[in-house]
């Protein structure tokens, strides 16, 4: 928490310090009244129980005056928004890699799993599309912000088969943004570009255009095949950091499953919502002023006002 007028704090505490003394001195005086007018075992014994709601009252009554005093100082917070008139778009490779199973039950079903967790993580109002890529790139789901459909589009995603053509992926999902909001692409794949575009070239002109793009790398790297062949299935991390660093986003690699899924989670968090600072003077001015007003007529009921 941050204060816009930071000096309001001594005022503050100057405030509290003041009626603390005052409470008190009120409190004095009515118990020496008490004494005058009773003899002494009787009021002894007549005051001795009602020592405990006065302390609560008097916490109250500063609370209370702290809160207000308060918000005099402008405090500020940072709180998680969703961002307003965000796109995002998931690329996930579909190439005959995905289908390697060193990520159970395979890198395929894994990456489904993680963008319903990405999909369930977003705000209302986000819109969501999702493209596929193996040799070529395909759209599966336009941009909408229909949660539902976007998870059913996740169902038609199709089985692992073919190249890789990041590029093309960037591309793709590029051409589906709107002109203008915040517009982002998380890329997940588990190979090397080796077909159409160069992804790095694309990536460095989406990033000029104002697209933010985060990458995220599936896969043990640890000499990972293809089922029924003998390639490799291994990942090119250094360009997968290249093109995020392009488009300002950041790349984090998965080796499991539960990883993945809360590696999408956490960049659904990053990427649709974002931090903004809530000015707190009218919660706290209210907070403080409500108690204020309980604490008075609590204490109209039970005789204990300042």
């Amino acid at each position: 928490m941050t204060f816009a007028h930071p000096y309001w704090l001594v005022g503050a505490a100057v405030a509290v310090a003041a009626f603390a003394w005052f409470y008190r001195l009120f409190e004095r005086r009515r118990e020496a009244q008490a004494l005058a007018y009773s003899n002494l075992p009787f009021a002894l014994g007549a005051m001795q129980p009602s020592r405990l709601p006065g302390i609560a009252m008097m916490v109250l009554w500063l609370v209370g005056i702290a809160t207000l005093a308060l918000s005099l100082a402008g405090p500020h917070f940072i709180a998680r928004v969703p961002a307003k008139d965000t796109t995002v778009v998931l690329c996930i490779d579909t190439s005959g890699s995905m289908s390697a199973q060193d990520i159970a039950p395979t890198r395929w079903e894994a990456a489904r799993a993680a963008a319903r967790s990405f999909i369930d993580s977003v705000p209302q109002g986000t819109r969501v599309g999702l493209v596929t890529f193996s040799s070529g790139a395909n759209i599966i789901q336009a941009p909408t912000d229909d949660l539902d459909a976007a998870r059913d589009a996740l169902d038609r995603i199709p089985l692992p088969n073919g190249a890789t053509a990041i590029g093309d992926a960037l591309e793709t999902a590029a051409s589906q943004m709107p002109g203008k909001g915040r517009r982002a692409i998380v890329l997940m794949t588990d190979g090397v570009n080796n077909r159409g575009s160069d992804p790095l070239e694309v990536s460095r002109q989406l990033g000029t255009q104002g697209f933010v793009i985060s990458t995220v790398g599936i896969g043990t790297n640890s000499g990972a095949t293809i089922p029924g062949t003998e390639e490799s299935a291994e990942l090119d991390e250094q360009s997968l950091r290249t093109i995020a660093s392009n488009g300002s986003g950041v790349y984090a690699a998965a080796q499991d499953a539960a990883s993945l899924a809360a590696i999408f989670r956490k960049l659904a968090l990053d990427t649709v919502w974002e931090k903004r600072r809530i000015d707190g003077s009218f919660p706290f001015a209210l907070g403080g002023g409500l108690l204020i007003v309980a604490t008075f007529l609590a204490g109209l009921g039970t005789g204990k006002i300042p």
